[in-house]
């Protein structure tokens, strides 16, 4: 990457001196006359043969570009801007600058609410063009991150991804990336890439601790999709009757280890109704056969009334004089990874007391 260095200063003051009715703005230089007036047309007319000139320098011509650039920007004019940067570009194939000046258009096109032409521009700097150090910031660094909020294709998203993980492991939170990355795959239905991606995310040293703005429990999340991966699944059912049928006759017999078996036996909790699932001690290891020595254990007929196609509740009582109703918690297996086990039925946990 190339980084600008700004030479002749001098000449900027110049411009500024040599029309009496425009002023000095900041560090971007002159303040331009209104858009499309007569001096405005005579200013812009007066830049152009500055530029033409051929002992110019490379530093001097990027200093009028992008003074008169900025200043259309300035007054909100992005039309001029996208019809001056582009006819430039096209005239001057050869400018070191030009993804620095398809980098001011493409923004023009996000301020007049343009973002499919915004992304054409952003995604021909990286194709086409070197990366240049503009102010300290790196042009293709920020075309990817405009891209990644705009863009709405999964594959496109996962490029931006990938190349932001490759090219600017110090700019971003790599761990991050490799979450979101995995999200992606799974809207492209591409679980073994998505699976791989959530390994990955779980191995960074940050995991377990990261926040992740709209993603709530991404850690708990990603490992339990990877340890439910990893695991037999060999205690799933093919239907909802058949799962309960086995959990009621385990319960009428007293039959404790038959019990445990039909347990789910990764991600199983067992919690108050109040708790989150995620939370560490909602994982559950406890032994059923503590609580069923010596004891008769009831069950209702039906499974609750609050049940549904893909969640369903057996009440359970005669537990323990402190914590006498357990709910029993059925769940269909989401897990589109396999569609021999997507759509079975377990036993993911327990909710101790009545239903609130």
């Amino acid at each position: 990457m190339r980084s600008i260095s700004f030479r002749k200063v001098f000449f900027l003051l110049l411009i500024c001196v040599s029309f009496g009715t425009i002023s000095c703005g900041g560090s971007e230089g002159p303040v331009l006359p209104k858009a499309h007036s007569k001096s405005f047309q005579e200013f812009k007319e007066q830049h152009l043969k500055l530029l033409e000139q051929e002992d110019i320098s490379d530093g001097t011509r990027y200093g009028i570009l992008n003074s008169f650039a900025s200043n259309l920007l300035a007054v909100k004019d992005y039309a001029s801007a996208v019809v001056f940067l582009t006819e430039w570009v096209e005239k001057h194939p050869d400018d070191t600058f030009n993804a620095y000046w398809l980098l001011m258009t493409a923004y023009s096109f996000l301020e007049m609410d343009s973002e499919p032409l915004a992304q054409y521009y952003f995604e021909r700097i990286l194709r086409n063009y070197n990366d240049l150090v503009v102010k300290g910031k790196s042009v293709h660094f920020i075309c990817l991150k405009h891209l990644i909020q705009i863009s709405t294709d999964p594959a496109n998203r996962i490029s931006y991804f990938n190349q932001l993980i490759t090219r600017f492991p110090n700019e971003v939170s790599t761990t991050e990336l490799y979450y979101r990355m995995a999200l992606e795959y799974e809207q492209q239905g591409d679980w073994t890439q998505a699976l791989k991606s959530f390994q990955t995310f779980l191995e960074q040293d940050d995991a377990p601790t990261i926040q992740i703005a709209g993603i709530p429990n991404a850690y708990q999340n990603a490992k339990q999709l990877i340890d439910f991966n990893n695991s037999s699944k060999d205690w799933t059912f093919e239907t909802l009757n058949g799962l309960v049928r086995s959990v009621k006759s385990a319960l009428n017999s007293g039959d404790a280890e038959r019990l445990e078996n039909l347990k789910s036996k990764v991600n199983f909790f067992a919690m108050s109704w109040r708790q989150d699932e995620n939370a560490e001690n909602a994982q559950s290891e406890f032994s059923l056969a503590s609580y069923m020595f010596e004891k008769s254990i009831h069950f209702a007929p039906k499974l609750d009334e609050s049940s549904t196609p893909t969640e369903a509740y057996l009440r359970t009582w005669g537990w323990s004089s402190y914590m006498n109703v357990w709910y029993f918690y059925f769940r269909k297996v989401n897990f589109p990874a396999d569609p021999d086990i997507h759509g079975r039925w377990e036993w993911a946990g327990i909710y101790y007391g009545d239903k609130m």
